[in-house]
């Protein structure tokens, strides 16, 4: 291809976005909104790569620079997020980026350079396949949605309806409510939380239409999640229910009440975010109908360095998991943010 060029994007997004709208296999995390979501949240620094050739935009790569003296210092298409990696129209341009993608890992003195790809694995990438996206095709109207449904999950449903619990959609006036009863799910999972802010920078992200969907009983939260919308797919990145509150399936009620949302908006699918095949979530997704679409996550490696595996069950983080589930609430919420920022 004649004229090809990559650069370090620097426009307000308009050109950026033009093209992440045209292309089929775009993600919502390719979209330029995250950058300001990301930046903000966790002071991390973009490097937004964009290929052009004969003045047309053919291919785009956000890539998240992160560095700490405990977790190390790497690249990520994107953290925090599902999906991401290199959106392209042609070999050539893939290429490209790929190329200058290595350039700011070298600038950047970074271990690795991670593509959180949804489909379409790069050839000759190292890549790690353990995740799924579980993802559930959605019937026109919710009647039939529901005669898809085993009798036990119907009657999980109707035992948490039986319960006096509350559904309430909404935005920033949940968002109190639903970050409580998240902070108490990561202590009890030994993962560190998410700074606030981070949800107040989502929900003002308007382009993605996001929503906090909350269960209550007796005006307390006891299960949420954020809802977000791309094409014609909704989204629950975000969500987790008090497992005091257990024996009322909280948790099927706002899975539930989302998919009725997203079905009477038109949407053509719901997909329940990221798992590992096997696990608790996993199953809990599955129940619904819901079918794991495989994630490939590949790597630009520097000479010599590792795959990475900052991951929970990774056996050297294990007793710091196990130490985090005992220390109190409020004690994780003020330390979390600080460490989560380096997780990607």
């Amino acid at each position: 291809m004649s004229g090809l060029s990559v650069e370090l994007y620097g426009g307000d997004g308009t050109e950026w976005d033009a093209f992440v709208a045209s292309h089929p296999a775009s993600t919502s995390y390719h979209r330029y909104l995250w950058r300001k979501v990301v930046e903000e949240s966790f002071g991390h620094r973009g490097y937004y790569l964009l290929a052009r050739s004969g003045g047309r935009t053919v291919g785009v790569l956000p890539i998240i620079h992160m560095k700490s003296r405990l977790f190390g210092n790497f690249l990520v298409s994107v953290p925090f997020f599902n999906y991401g990696g290199v959106l392209c129209s042609d070999p050539a341009g893939r290429s490209a980026l790929l190329k200058e993608g290595g350039r700011v890992m070298a600038e950047c003195d970074a271990s690795y350079l991670e593509l959180r790809h949804l489909a379409d694995p790069l050839p000759g990438l190292a890549t790690r396949s353990h995740k799924v996206t579980m993802v559930l095709d959605l019937a026109p109207d919710s009647e039939s949605q529901w005669g898809r449904f085993s009798p036990k999950l119907r009657n999980q449903v109707r035992k948490a309806q039986k319960s006096g619990l509350e559904v309430m959609v909404g935005g920033a006036e949940l968002l109190d409510g639903f970050y409580r009863v998240f902070c108490r799910n990561m202590r009890d999972l030994g993962t560190p939380v998410y700074g606030r802010e981070f949800f107040e920078n989502v929900l003002h992200a308007r382009e993605v239409d996001p929503r906090v969907i909350s269960v209550l009983r007796g005006g307390e939260t006891i299960a949420s999640g954020i809802m977000t919308r791309f094409r014609d797919r909704v989204e629950v990145p975000w969500a987790s229910s008090n497992r005091d509150f257990r024996e009322c399936c909280p948790n099927n009620m706002l899975y539930w009440e989302a998919i009725r949302l997203a079905i009477g908006e038109g949407a053509h699918s719901f997909d329940f975010g990221r798992s590992t095949p096997g696990e608790g979530t996993y199953l809990f997704k599955k129940q619904w109908g819901a079918e794991p679409v495989p994630l490939y996550w590949q790597y630009l490696l520097r000479p010599g360095a590792e795959l990475p595996d900052l991951n929970p069950a990774n056996p050297k983080f294990r007793l710091a998991v196990q130490g985090w589930r005992r220390l109190p609430v409020a004690l994780t919420r003020l330390l979390g943010p600080a460490i989560v920022r380096n997780i990607p």
